[in-house]
């Protein structure tokens, strides 16, 4: 069975809350998270905002360039 479109919201809403309080809690802008992460800057605005289509690669360089690792859920 697939989650209701509200799980995986939620789901994407908190991952992007999570990088964005490991980047504010590392001290660096977005700015400086985007090349790290060598992705755009309007990208991690977007990750941490939970909006937009970022790959799946995008969203695992910004959460590994603040120290947090993805993991599948069944």
């Amino acid at each position: 069975m697939l989650p209701e479109r509200g799980d995986v919201m939620s789901d994407i809403e908190a991952v992007g809350a999570a990088i964005r309080s490991a980047r504010k809690d590392a001290g660096i802008t977005q700015e400086i998270l985007a090349e790290l992460s060598g992705v755009s800057e309007r990208t991690i605005r977007s990750i941490e905002a939970g909006t937009g289509t970022s790959s799946l690669a995008s969203v695992a360089a910004a959460a590994h360039a603040v120290g947090l690792r993805l993991a599948a859920v069944a």
